[in-house]
């Protein structure tokens, strides 16, 4: 490379971004190479239905990235970024016309669970007290001096359980059980698996605390404000240049793969060892998605119409269906009756629809690699809480798990997290070593989702394998 950088980037999702802000910051010249011809990896927007209709690429809701350290860092206001904020941040669809809903406070939650109310303020209001002290170490490297051990056990003692057992210890109600099922299932693991309950308890969390916003005219703005910010850094982004060797790069201090590991591999190639290449390929992807954007004429007509304030809709009835769902994906079978994400965001972000109008989309778990359309099966599920659905539709955009790995090459199988959640790669990820980021190449790091603390727009993963470069690098 000509007037060679200190460091280079490989990928421009929020956490090659957040590992190329953290660099620059300490005076280093940084290049971001981005194989798209925008950058932002999962937090692009694009009219992906009909004109004037603003679609999000992949991540919509910005649950994590209003706790996050590197977030709270950035002067996200001054780069025109504005969080739009529903009333409630995510809800539960019950048959019959009935809803659980998460309210921004704890104790409005608990009021309308009834008999589990007591428990459900038992169980959070503690933790959401502690937030602000525990999100440095949930989000941190996982070799770090924990900052609030005692905050920090009252979390470990239920978020070592599994969605079942703690769900069995603390609620007895189907409203209560539904609605930490359908949280829960955020994590796109069997609801039997030892620690699956962290996933929910984190997510409540986060949703009382500072709620689950969504970026106004669409996640891309996010993506936009911090390249922004990086390039007044000193930074350079590079859009339509994919790195396919490594060789380019021969003199540069540090390379910082925001890539999935099975893809280091691929770019790296013989440079890295060969026990190191198997223990990345060795590396569990978990179940994928099934995905539609929808432009619609109106707001979704749900039974209940409470669910119009919230920003993010769980459908799948029970926690034994969704329980069972969430199994069947994971063991390779296509759930009948599945699981959905539904989020409306135009309800509370007019720009992202024309006039009168809207937009909004959802997706079920799916069996790793599917490459079929479900969109009949889901929009059946979807039109079990909101009959007259299919007729407020205009337009969609359907993507199995194939084409989304096609579109994003990190989206292994259609994995949206970075790999599977489960509990020996939660802080193991990719590998189980001490400093997970650090690869056997000298100045060769991992810092996309697959590395801790996992998947969600929060940066941490890029910033923590930037920190640990900056010491063993440039003795910073």
């Amino acid at each position: 490379m000509s007037n060679k950088p200190d460091a280079v980037i490989i990928g421009s999702g929020p956490n090659g971004l957040a590992a190329g802000i953290t660099l620059a910051r300490a005076g280093l010249k940084v290049v971001i190479r981005e194989g798209h011809a925008t950058a932002g990896g999962g937090m692009r927007s694009a009219s992906l239905t009909l004109p004037g209709f603003v679609h999000d690429v992949c991540s919509t809701v910005q649950a994590l990235a209003r706790v996050s350290p590197f977030f709270r860092s950035i002067p996200l206001d001054q780069l025109g970024v504005t969080f739009c904020e529903p009333p409630a941040p995510f809800a539960h669809a019950l048959d019959g016309g009935d809803a659980a809903i998460c309210e921004r406070s704890v104790q409005a939650t608990a009021a309308g669970l009834g008999a589990d109310g007591k428990s459900y303020e038992r169980l959070f209001a503690p933790l959401v007290e502690d937030w602000d002290r525990l999100i440095p170490t949930l989000l941190g490297p996982p070799y770090q001096i924990p900052r609030a051990p005692v905050a920090l056990a009252r979390f470990g003692w239920n978020a070592i359980r599994s969605v079942r057992s703690l769900a069995d210890a603390k609620f007895t109600s189907p409203a209560a059980r539904a609605l930490f099922a359908g949280v829960a299932a955020h994590a796109i693991l069997p609801f039997d698996f030892i620690a699956s309950a962290s996933f929910g308890m984190v997510l409540t969390a986060s949703a009382h605390a500072v709620g689950w916003p969504v970026v106004k005219g669409g996640s891309g703005v996010l993506a936009d404000a911090l390249v922004r910010h990086f390039q007044s850094l000193g930074g350079s982004v590079e859009t339509s240049a994919p790195v396919t060797t490594l060789d380019e790069f021969a003199g540069v201090k540090a390379i910082l793969a925001d890539v999935a590991p099975r893809n280091l591999v691929k770019i790296a190639g013989a440079a890295l060892p060969h026990r190191y290449q198997k223990r990345l390929n060795a590396f569990r992807y978990g179940p994928g998605v099934f995905k539609i954007d929808y432009a619609l004429s109106q707001p979704i007509p749900w039974k209940n119409p409470a669910l119009l304030r919230a920003g993010t809709i769980h459908l799948g009835g029970t926690f034994e269906e969704i329980a069972r769902s969430e199994g069947d994906s994971w063991q390779g079978r296509q759930p009948a009756n599945p699981y959905v994400l539904l989020v409306q965001s135009s309800l509370f972000d007019p720009t992202r629809a024309r006039a009168g109008q809207h937009t909004a989309w959802a997706y079920m778990h799916v069996p790793h690699g599917t490459n079929v359309d479900l969109t009949n099966t889901m929009e059946t599920q979807i039109e079990r809480f909101a009959p007259g659905f299919r007729e407020c539709v205009l337009a969609r955009a359907v993507r199995n798990g194939a084409q989304l790995e096609a579109e994003n090459a990190n989206l292994i199988g259609g994995d949206i997290t970075g790999g599977a959640n489960m509990f020996s790669q939660l802080f193991t990820r990719p590998v189980r070593q001490i400093n997970p980021y650090r690869t056997p190449v000298k100045g060769l790091y991992l810092c996309s989702a697959s590395t801790p603390p996992g998947g969600g727009v929060h940066g941490m993963c890029g910033v923590n394998a930037a920190k640990s470069a900056l010491k063993h690098e440039f003795g910073m």
